[in-house]
């Protein structure tokens, strides 16, 4: 049962990264037939991004990952487990790398990672999987606050972010009931909702918030004078969009999407150079996981701890 479990599993992942191969492709074909034509501008718009600003992109990015990261640590601590937060932080390593790809799948190998790694002290799978609703559900509450950045892009009602708040908070407050009338199994990656709640949602607003300063931070590097409520529904265009599998092509077909009025061969190049950015960032955190793992597996392990399993 547990191999063909695995097998299912392992189908299932395969057939997610070649869908976002696929798709992948057709939106940056769909981008370079927008392109046509405007090539001068889109290099144009690249050489402009001064390095300093691409390297203070490049952290804000390790900010966001170790941030999530933390968030995660509180979701998962909040169900009991003992995992250490080190091992922790090498699964989340190399899950958000994947994540880049596809979101899903990013998940799916965090998840992996960590149960790989402390099956003894780690929460099990489906646990685990529900631990990711609390953190999403976050998501979507601060999508629908600030949806009304959204208004201009797409010319949407007014009160359509009314109910957009409405439709979010009905959600958290089921949630909330949800983790205090059930605790087992499954349900016990609700956890966090009435344990450390306060700690996962701080940390979602530092990732969020070095997150929102990258977008702004790139397009003012090239010379487009953006608000910060224009980084903001770029950052609610990523998170939405990045719903599809897109892989890469996310970033500069959302920023294209947002922020084309300012000119579609410049928000091309912004998402470029922030997927960029967050792919050498995401690599960066990748390395120290898989080096860290290493250099532990190089560590001698105690005569107490080796002698263990020998005494009565």
């Amino acid at each position: 049962m547990d191999v063909a479990r695995r097998d299912l599993r392992g189908r299932l992942l395969r057939r997610r990264a070649a869908a976002s191969l696929v798709g992948a492709v057709l939106v940056t074909g769909a981008l370079g037939v927008e392109l046509t034509g405007r090539g001068g501008q889109f290099s144009a718009a690249l050489d402009a991004a001064l390095v300093w600003i691409l390297l203070l992109t490049i952290a804000l990015q390790g900010v966001s990952l170790l941030a999530r990261t933390e968030a995660w640590n509180v979701r998962v601590r909040a169900t009991g487990a003992t995992v250490t937060r080190r091992v922790l932080f090498r699964a989340a390593g190399l899950g958000y790398l994947v994540s880049l790809l596809n979101g899903s799948l990013g998940v799916a190998v965090r998840i992996a990672s960590l149960r790989h790694a402390a099956p003894q002290t780690s929460p099990p799978v489906p646990a685990l999987l529900a631990a990711e609703v609390p953190i999403i559900s976050v998501g979507v509450m601060l999508t629908a606050a600030f949806s009304f950045t959204l208004i201009a892009a797409f010319g949407a009602p007014w009160w359509a972010p009314v109910i957009a708040v409405v439709v979010a908070l009905t959600v958290m407050a089921g949630l909330r009931h949800v983790a205090d009338t059930r605790h087992v199994g499954l349900w016990n990656g609700l956890a966090v909702m009435h344990r450390g709640r306060g700690r996962m949602i701080a940390f979602v607003l530092l990732g969020i918030g070095a997150q929102v300063a990258r977008n702004w931070l790139v397009f003012r590097g090239i010379g487009v004078h953006v608000s910060i409520f224009d980084a903001i529904a770029l950052l609610i265009a990523i998170f939405t969009i990045g719903q599809l599998p897109i892989g890469p092509s996310l970033g500069a077909a959302a920023a294209v999407l947002i922020l084309g009025s300012h000119g579609v061969a410049t928000a091309a190049a912004a998402g470029v150079l922030l997927t960029a950015t967050a792919t050498i960032g995401s690599l960066c955190y990748a390395s120290w996981a898989v080096g860290d793992r290493l250099i532990a597996r190089q560590r001698p392990i105690p005569r107490e701890a080796a002698l263990a399993p020998s005494l009565p």
